[in-house]
Parts: C-alpha cells; sequence; structure tokens
C-alpha cells in the first residue's frame, strides 16, 4: 500500500487563492474525547468480563454525548477503541485508531483487573503527554476494579502523567444507570477536557495595546502559548478607522444592523452640537456597528471581504488576505485611551460581540476583554468553554458595599437581603446583554438545573432564543457614552441584573511567568429601587450593573483578596468545573469558596499533600 499520494504541484502553483469556506466559525480539529474500555486478558476472566466492560464504556458515551456541548451547542465528539485493550498490542491499536482521530483527552474504563505496566506500554499512557487522562473502575465485589484502578493511577503518577480518578464511595448497581457521584466526576473531567482540546491552536485577537496603564492588557504570548496552547495575533487599533475609510465591509449587512439596532431603547441625552466631535445620533449609531462588524471580521473572517463582485458594487477593494481573519476564540479591544479620546467607545461593540444575539440571529457568544484585559479575557474563556458557550460578564470590581454602609447611605437595612454585603459589578457598556434577564425565569426551570443544561435548552430552541431577544431588548438602554471617561462619545448599554441568579466570579492573574487562578460562587442580588438608584447614581447612571454577593465570605473578603481591577462572571455555579480545567492546566487557583468534596483533581495531586500550588509548580505548563 502506498503511503504518499503525490499532490499535483502544477495544478496547486496555477490556483488563484481564495476564500475557503468551512461549514464552521472557528477553524481547527473537532474535539474528541476517547473511552478506551480494559480488561484481563486471560482466557476466561476476558470472556467473563466482556459484556459488561462494554456496558459500562455504553454508559460512559451517552452520558457524555448527551450533556458536553462545544460553543455553538454541538456535542463534543466521543470515539471508542475498536477492541476492549488488554494488553500492549490491543493498545497500540487503539492509539493507533486514535491518532486518525484527532483524540485529546481519554477515558479507560474498567471493571476487573488488567496488566497495567502492558497497557501503558504503548506511548506510556493512550496519547500523548499533552492527552488529558481519566479512568473509571467499577467499585463492584465480583471483580476487583479498584485493585486495577489504583495500581495504575499509582503508575501513571510514577510515570508523571497526571489522571484523574473515579471510584465511586458505594456498591455500583451494574444493571442500573450510572450513580450521581460517577456521572458528575465524568461530566466534570469531560467538560474540562473539552475546553482543553478546543483551546488549542486557536488565538486570542489584541486590538490595540495596553489601556490606562492597565497591566491585564499586556497580553503576554508566552503565557496563551504554554498555558493554553494559543496563540496571539496583535493589530493596531488603526486598522478600525483604515477599513471605514476605505469602506472594507460589507454594506448590505450594515443596513442590516442599521435597522436591527433601532429595536433598542435609545437615550440620547445629549444634543449633538454639546458631543465633543459633534457625531449625529445617527452617525454615532452607524460608527459603532461598523466598529462591531470589523472586529468580528478580524476574528472569524468574511467571505465577501473576498468577493470582487461585492467589492465592486459596495465601493471596495476586495482582499482574499484581509478577509481571512484570525481564527480568534477570545479578543480584546484597548479602547481607552488613545481610541476614545477621539473616537466612540467600543461598548456597543464589545456587548454584541459578548452576546449571544446580534442582526444576524442568535449564535454562539465569542467573548471579548475590555481595555483588552487579556488575563479577564482568559478567565472569561475558560466560562463560555465550561458553561457550555453560555455568554460571560466583564465588569470592574467597583465598589464594596457592605450592609452598614448601604443603611449609612440610604436609611436602607439590607441585612436580610444580602447579609454579606455585595459588590458593585459595572462596566462602561460592554457587558452581555443577557446579563439584564433571567435565563432560568425565562425558561421556567428551576435556579437548581445547571447552566449546561439551561444553555443547552437555549441552543435548540428557537422559540426561546426570541423570547430572550424579546427581553433583552426590553432590559437594555443604550445612552451616550459620559464624556468624562470618553471624550470621543459612544454609546453604553444600561440594565440591572435581575436577584437571585446564580453566579460564578473569576479571575486570572499574573505573577512573574506564572498564572494563577480565584474562583468564587455565588448570587445577584436584587436591591430596594432606592438603593438601587442611590448606587447607580452615585457612581455611573449609564452603565449596566449587577449587584453580587459571594457565598459563604464576605464582599470584603472577596475585594480584598482578588487580583486586579476586574473580574469575570458566568451564569451558574460552575466554580468545581473550572477548578479541574484549572488543574488540567497546571494553573494553580490562589482563592475559592468551592466546597472541598466538590474539587476534582488528578491523583497526583494527593502525593503533594493537595497542595496545588506545588503540584503545578512540578508539573510546569502543559505546552513547555
Amino acid at each position: 500500500m502506498a503511503i504518499n499520494t503525490r499532490p499535483d504541484f502544477n495544478k496547486l502553483a496555477s490556483t488563484p487563492r481564495s476564500f475557503q469556506q468551512a461549514d464552521k466559525t472557528v477553524l481547527g480539529p473537532t474535539t474528541t474525547i476517547a473511552i478506551t474500555p480494559v480488561s484481563d486478558g486471560r482466557n476466561g476472566a476476558y470472556e467473563d468480563n466482556v459484556e459488561r466492560t462494554w456496558r459500562m464504556a455504553e454508559k460512559v458515551y451517552d452520558l457524555i454525548t448527551n450533556n458536553v456541548s462545544l460553543p455553538d451547542g454541538t456535542p463534543v465528539r466521543v470515539v471508542v477503541a475498536p477492541e476492549i485493550v488488554y494488553g500492549a498490542r490491543s493498545a497500540a491499536r487503539a492509539q493507533e485508531y486514535y491518532a486518525t482521530q484527532g483524540v485529546s483527552a481519554n477515558i479507560w474504563v474498567g471493571r476487573s483487573w488488567s496488566y497495567i505496566d502492558e497497557l501503558v506500554g504503548a506511548g506510556q499512557g493512550i496519547g500523548s503527554s499533552e492527552w488529558q487522562q481519566c479512568a473509571y473502575g467499577l467499585n463492584q465485589t465480583d471483580r476487583p476494579g479498584a485493585v486495577w484502578l489504583k495500581a495504575f493511577t499509582a503508575c501513571m503518577d510514577e510515570k508523571k502523567r497526571p489522571i484523574f480518578c473515579v471510584y465511586s464511595p458505594d456498591l455500583e448497581d451494574e444493571e442500573g444507570p450510572l450513580n450521581e457521584y460517577v456521572s458528575t466526576r465524568l461530566l466534570r473531567f469531560a467538560r474540562a477536557a473539552a475546553a482543553v482540546g478546543y483551546m488549542r491552536g486557536k488565538n486570542y485577537l489584541s486590538v490595540g495595546g495596553v489601556a490606562m496603564g492597565i497591566i491585564g492588557s499586556d497580553v503576554r504570548r508566552n503565557l496563551f502559548q504554554q498555558y493554553l496552547g494559543m496563540g496571539v495575533v496583535s493589530v493596531d487599533q488603526c486598522i478600525i478607522n483604515g477599513r471605514i475609510d476605505a469602506n472594507f465591509y460589507d454594506h448590505d449587512e450594515l443596513k442590516k444592523a442599521l435597522a436591527w439596532f433601532q429595536s433598542f431603547n435609545k437615550t440620547f441625552s445629549n444634543k449633538a452640537d454639546t458631543r465633543r466631535f459633534g457625531l449625529s445620533d445617527k452617525a454615532l449609531v452607524e460608527k459603532c456597528l461598523k466598529m462591531t462588524m470589523i472586529c468580528r471580521d478580524l476574528l472569524h473572517g468574511n467571505a465577501r471581504l473576498a468577493d470582487a463582485k461585492v467589492g465592486k458594487k459596495q465601493g471596495f477593494d476586495a482582499n482574499v488576505e484581509y478577509a481571512q481573519g484570525v481564527n480568534a476564540i477570545v479578543g480584546g479591544s484597548q479602547g481607552q485611551r488613545q481610541w476614545t479620546d477621539f473616537n466612540p467607545n467600543f461598548d456597543v461593540t464589545e456587548s454584541l460581540i459578548n452576546s449571544s444575539w446580534d442582526w444576524n440571529g442568535f449564535h454562539a457568544p465569542t467573548p471579548w476583554a475590555t481595555e483588552n484585559d487579556s488575563k479577564n479575557g482568559m478567565g472569561m474563556l475558560f466560562g463560555s468553554l465550561i458553561s457550555g458557550g453560555a455568554p460571560q460578564l466583564f465588569a470592574d470590581i467597583r465598589t464594596n458595599w457592605t450592609c452598614s454602609s448601604i443603611k449609612k447611605a440610604t436609611g436602607v437595612d439590607v441585612s436580610k437581603i444580602c447579609p454579606n454585603g455585595i459588590i458593585d459589578k459595572r462596566n462602561s457598556g460592554a457587558a452581555a446583554l443577557e446579563y439584564g434577564v433571567d435565563l432560568w425565569k425565562l425558561a421556567k426551570a428551576k435556579k437548581d438545573v445547571s447552566i449546561q443544561t439551561l444553555w443547552k435548552k437555549y441552543n435548540a430552541t428557537k422559540s426561546l432564543q426570541d423570547a430572550l431577544l424579546k427581553e433583552i431588548l426590553k432590559a437594555t438602554n443604550y445612552m451616550n457614552a459620559a464624556l468624562t471617561y470618553f471624550p470621543g462619545d459612544g454609546l453604553s448599554s444600561q440594565f440591572t441584573t435581575p436577584g437571585g441568579i446564580p453566579m460564578t466570579s473569576y479571575r486570572m492573574n499574573c505573577v512573574d511567568n506564572m498564572l494563577t487562578f480565584s474562583v468564587v460562587e455565588g448570587e445577584s442580588v436584587e436591591l430596594p429601587k432606592k438603593v438601587e438608584e442611590h448606587i447607580k447614581n452615585v457612581t455611573d447612571p449609564t452603565w449596566p450593573q449587577t449587584f453580587w454577593t459571594p457565598r459563604g465570605m464576605s464582599s470584603f473578603e472577596y475585594m480584598n483578596n482578588i487580583g486586579p481591577n476586574h473580574d469575570g462572571s458566568s451564569f451558574g455555579l460552575i466554580g468545581a468545573d473550572l477548578i479541574t480545567l484549572a488543574a488540567m492546566l497546571r494553573i494553580p487557583v490562589d482563592m475559592t469558596n468551592v466546597p472541598k468534596e466538590d474539587i476534582f483533581r488528578p491523583t497526583m495531586w494527593t502525593r503533594f499533600g493537595n497542595d496545588d500550588f506545588r503540584a503545578c509548580q512540578f508539573l510546569g505548563p502543559i505546552y513547555v
């Protein structure tokens, strides 16, 4: 059999380049998790185990394919070994198959003893050192699944190959479904492993540089590459005005965007002649939407910009190179100050890119960091991937309000509403618009429904998507930007997050060349109207506001111990999943209120006394 098929190089050399259409917005291998069943290879023992081992694998397959989704709502891809692995050759066969399938994570499944060193002999564990590994051993009495599991994880630890261990604290019923403990841990692993696989090879789009001296917007390329396996593509903000001046955007789409944007409530509180650069309301909206379209084109590309016929009709020079985009899954824009001193702010751009709705309809949001705070962008990316693609909230950690400070300022006692105090999260008008809506209430779901399950329902239900847009339009008011902050004008979205919404806040921190991660769960708070209006008016009435309280700690503790001035938040209590993802990427967690029993890390962490920092330091970043 021939190994190579020689390309027709003459044909390739004579083919003009074009924008190559794809069936997905972001290019890259399909994120794939493998399931590898293992068994005792001895005659008789193998035959006794074969049927029930495959049944275990089947349950794990169904669990993951039904519950783990990529940001666009599609299920993560799962493949299964072509046969039960019971020795070195069957392990090599599985590895050969996985190499053709783009696998980036593996779950070993076993109910009986297996020959450990033979299994891992084929490449010291199926896959490369960058793969995430998990092993699930059955807790039953007729076969020693636990004996295999402990021997196997010890072997992987010795070979410096982190592996997650799943073993039920109670005897399992093989005839029934997976119990809650097992399914929770398998899903936690699968969500985080899918996130690791999805990030690899993608990019962060940096529009501009450092904003207002904020260290978070110092985009550290090596951190993206070594910890996340991602690249960074940087463009100067002048590209925005350059493309506007050259008419290099889809003019038909702009008309569509302008018509759609009229659906929002708008409060143009200052006349055009009082604005520094005298932009009319129409011109202001038009420029903000052009900025949005251009940033999206930079993220993902736009085939129409490569089409000479479209360019001739619309008055721009088609350009295949510029039409490509940078294949980014997260980005950020510098904005302040060099841009916003002379141009409209990025609030419309950032709020719409972070949201699931725009003039093209419902779609997967792209995390976008205000002021190009790329470290917060990392956290937003984590939250997006773990939550199944749900929108993320970028915010200033604006003010810590205790119950006593609220009472002193307003005379209102809120101690029964938020005894731990609140954090006022607001950040100009750049927040994802879904945070003005109670997603659970709209979907008629109880608050204990996970965000992954809830957002999957939104992705699958057109009527629910339409209802979401209706509520977004009702809740959001775009207002003229405050000239004190934005001399070049702009439009800031304003809304108030409803109370009682489960939310996880997070922040990626950087100490020299080491990343650390803060993860704190809590919920939004609905304040009495008098209190809400006071806080709004003494801060900035044109910006969106989310009043959030952490669980089991005071708002001051959070404010005092969080790192920089920005944090991110996700719908849902996803802290445990974020901690598992951080462990996979060897990023230690420096602050959390996630219960100890919910934290799931590789077995190797136990060898370090469960000291997250020591384990991560020992292993180093995954891509180094």
